[in-house]
């Protein structure tokens, strides 16, 4: 049954996401939270983000396997696990299989469609939306320490300056490659156990 409700889940997650793998996260956020499931947490959320920018493939896609993986494993090890990410992967990119068999057979129809271009032009903010929350939310995991309920109850002054510096050498440094940051990062989280 804990099969059928990560391909339903991440399903719904494929299917509403629109905008990329990062709009995937607050869908994530609603799961890491969800008691019912119990699949990851909140601080495995953050832990996932990171992991999925840095490997190669669609991050959305990577946080469902993980995803998937760890609430398998927590069935019977390894073997679920494995059968757990290829179910949530599957889950997540059935939708956009879907949507693009359909609209590869009425594209020619609607490309010049003066309201599917307005419903184009509504999506963006909203997926922009979605992404900033997104991005507010993991921010405050990663550099306050939050209470059993969620609730703020302190500050990770480490994380606060490590997020400043790595900001500041990106606003100065911007013609170093991106590697060179994440490398920065892991030895910040390395140093001080982040």
């Amino acid at each position: 049954m804990t099969f059928l409700y990560l391909f339903l889940e991440f399903f719904k997650t494929g299917l509403f996401s629109v905008g990329g793998g990062l709009a995937t996260i607050p869908f994530l956020q609603e799961l890491a939270v969800n008691e019912n499931y119990g699949w990851f947490s909140l601080d495995q959320l953050s832990d996932m983000i990171a992991v999925s920018e840095s490997t190669p493939g669609p991050i959305g896609v990577n946080m469902a396997t993980y995803a998937g993986y760890n609430a398998g494993f927590q069935i019977s090890g390894i073997g679920t696990g494995i059968l757990g990410g290829i179910v949530a992967t599957l889950g997540i990119v059935c939708p956009a299989i879907i949507i693009i068999c359909i609209i590869s057979k009425f594209l020619e129809k609607f490309r010049d469609n003066k309201f599917v271009n307005y419903a184009f032009y509504g999506i963006r903010p909203a997926v922009a939306g979605l992404i900033t929350g997104a991005m507010a939310s993991v921010f405050v995991s990663a550099v306050f320490i939050l209470g059993e309920t969620g609730a703020i109850s302190g500050v990770n002054l480490v994380a606060s300056a490590a997020f400043v510096v790595l900001t500041a050498l990106c606003a100065i440094f911007k013609k170093l490659h991106p590697i060179v940051f994440i490398a920065l990062g892991a030895l910040v989280g390395i140093i001080f156990g982040l």
